[in-house]
């Protein structure tokens, strides 16, 4: 098994994994870049999806967890998948970590929400832009944290991925979600995240 390793996205791993609804059968973990979280819902889901848009980290994943009889990686983008290597409405439990600010909120969230089966859960754990004082001051209080965290988990690292800033700020976030998604739960994180949580209506 890969060493592991700490960041602020592994950080809240744990936090996605206590959210799996009983009985799931299918999770499909979105831009799983190096397939660490699959691995760990592997341990608890009888069937797990990894996707990513990007070559480099299937090849990677593929390397590290490849082995996992119950896993299967796809390389594609889950807002455009051509093949359909991610079935419509098939799976109950999909996560994103650190994914959605890559595209528009909105064809996001539509698109996660199309992947999930009826009575599925959606667990996005996302960045915000900083727009107002509150948000520099968790911000800060965040990065104190940080500091210690690292040191406590012998550094931040991980593997590479292409960064991109959020252009949506917390308040929107939470604003939108709750239109797009009655009944869903956004909860603002330390380590400059946040947790979104939906249950899909229908089973």
């Amino acid at each position: 098994m890969p060493e592991a390793y700490w960041n602020h996205n592994v950080h809240y791993q744990q936090l996605v994994l206590k959210l799996l609804p009983e009985g799931c059968e299918h999770a499909l973990d979105v831009g799983c870049g190096d397939g660490l979280l699959v691995s760990r819902l592997a341990a608890r889901v009888p069937a797990v999806t990894g996707a990513d848009r990007s070559a480099e980290a299937m090849v990677l994943a593929r390397r590290r967890y490849g082995d996992l009889d119950n896993v299967t990686f796809v390389e594609t983008d889950y807002l455009d998948d051509p093949k359909g290597l991610l079935a419509e409405g098939k799976y109950d439990f999909v996560s994103a970590v650190a994914v959605i600010h890559h595209a528009d909120f909105h064809d996001a969230v539509n698109g996660l929400v199309r992947l999930l089966a009826p009575g599925g859960r959606l667990v996005v754990v996302g960045l915000g832009k900083d727009r107002t004082p509150l948000d520099w001051i968790v911000r800060l209080t965040g990065q104190a944290a940080s500091h210690v965290l690292k040191v406590f988990h012998g550094g931040k690292r991980g593997p590479g991925v292409p960064g991109m800033s959020p252009t949506t700020s917390w308040g929107e976030i939470a604003r939108e979600a709750r239109r797009m998604l009655p009944g869903c739960r956004f909860r603002r994180l330390l380590l400059r995240r946040y947790l979104l949580t939906w249950d899909k209506p229908g089973r």
